[in-house]
């Protein structure tokens, strides 16, 4: 019997995921702005067979911010930029629902779909940081459940926008003097609850049918736009248990709304440390948290708990029970609380966890341990794959790529060639037919 295959994806952040990771003595602390740096980790990407770079974004910040957010490259730009130096490797970056438009979403992801070969995702957001709204001629930011009601519209219309041409329209015969044909262009002429859109789009068919959709949301609304979406979710789950029933949650809702629950990958956010021994692996770990400022440590909690004041509480104390319910990421919110709860954390031990991954799960060991670790959670039903998250870069990419990778490709549950071209074809998701395709009954 041919045996599942793991989809790993690499999550870009600048000099790492660490919060501290920027102090460490081998890692450069100008990565998040050096495309040499980039170019470097999409090759060693490429080279391990990954299915994809992942991008993640934002579009405010503040002085106390991960430094990997307080400059950057926005997403398109970069993965334009490292299309030219890969062949293979998908090309996923973050952009928002809430603060853009439909057309320019759909023009800018498929003008990069045809720049790599077919091998563009588009990472769904409805943007969580509450300040972006004032960078956007906004007083305050929508509605959670608003943000992902317009969401869901936004991405149809995208949709619909990447079939305006069918596969077949661009005949461009000299001879005839016909460029296209005109019974294969179509007019969107969209009216919904929140959009008004004519089309069509100035971009031909998407080389893979249509770009990779990716969502991250864990909400009960997340989940409702990610099973009704997206090809890939994306996802923080701290235990197998949980992650066992995200997934099979999210792959009974995809069935509810009429999809194949094989055509929905679920690739939870993981931390790796990788060591020789797995004291080498925790001393790596301990490193890099000795680096951590505490005022910035307590300022990434909360933030992430939708920023909770924790002026007059005790940092070796328990964390508060009156969090109020933040308008923003929910789901990660309530991840935290219940991981500060579980573990029967103090204030001051939860944002030193947290700072390493920003509550995705950290694991540690050798190369057979992290290799068992990531194996155990897709034979128990709990994951298709994985979004590697490196603490810093980039040698805690490279330890991953060199000595753990081969370890799953020996195994039978990881690629030792790419399947196809295109990012779809990679990650075993099927051909998206145009709305307009004939199919024969």
């Amino acid at each position: 019997m041919t045996k599942k295959q793991m989809k790993l994806g690499v999550f870009l952040m600048g000099t790492g995921h660490h919060i501290a990771s920027w102090r460490h003595p081998d890692v450069p602390s100008d990565a998040s702005e050096s495309i040499a740096f980039f170019q470097h980790i999409a090759q060693v990407a490429e080279a391990g067979k990954l299915d994809m770079l992942f991008l993640s974004d934002g579009l405010s910040f503040n002085h106390l911010s991960h430094p990997a957010e307080l400059v950057r490259f926005e997403p398109l730009t970069l993965h334009a930029a490292l299309s030219t130096v890969t062949k293979n490797i998908g090309l996923t970056a973050t952009a928002s629902t809430t603060y853009n438009e439909p057309f320019h979403i759909a023009r800018k992801f498929s003008s990069l779909d045809h720049l790599s070969g077919g091998r563009s995702g588009w990472n769904v957001v409805t943007s969580y940081y509450e300040a972006e709204a004032l960078n956007f001629n906004q007083n305050s930011h929508l509605d959670h459940t608003l943000r992902y009601d317009r969401a869901e519209e936004f991405v149809e219309v995208v949709k619909r926008l990447w079939d305006s041409w069918e596969q077949e329209a661009l005949v461009r015969d000299k001879d005839l003097g016909t460029y296209f044909d005109k019974q294969k262009l179509h007019t969107l002429a969209f009216k919904g609850k929140y959009y008004a859109v004519k089309g069509p789009l100035n971009s031909s068919r998407s080389p893979q049918g249509r770009p990779v959709i990716v969502q991250a949301g864990s909400s009960e609304s997340g989940t409702d736009l990610a099973a009704k979406t997206a090809d890939v979710i994306f996802t923080a789950q701290q235990t197998l248990e949980d992650a066992q029933f995200f997934y099979r949650k999210l792959k009974d809702k995809a069935i509810a709304f009429g999809r194949n629950a094989d055509d929905v990958k679920i690739m939870p956010g993981v931390s790796p440390y990788v060591g020789d021994t797995e004291e080498e692996a925790y001393a790596k770990y301990e490193q890099l948290q000795s680096l951590i400022t505490p005022e910035i440590g307590l300022d990434f909690l909360s933030d992430y708990l939708g920023g909770f004041d924790f002026s007059g509480y005790d940092l070796d104390g328990p964390l508060p029970k009156d969090i109020p319910l933040t308008n923003g990421n929910q789901s990660r919110q309530q991840l935290i609380v219940a991981l500060a709860e579980r573990e029967q954390l103090s204030i001051r031990e939860l944002y030193l966890r947290i700072a390493g991954s920003r509550g995705h799960r950290l694991i540690f060991g050798t190369p057979e341990q992290i290799a068992d670790q990531l194996a155990e959670w897709m034979d128990k039903g709990a994951a298709d794959g994985f979004n590697i998250m490196p603490p810093y870069f980039p040698d805690g990419f490279t330890d991953f790529v060199e000595k753990v990778v081969p370890i799953l490709q020996q195994r039978g549950i990881f690629r030792t060639a790419y399947e196809g071209t295109t990012l779809r074809e990679n990650l075993g998701l099927p051909q998206v037919l145009s709305r307009y395709d004939k199919v024969e009954v």
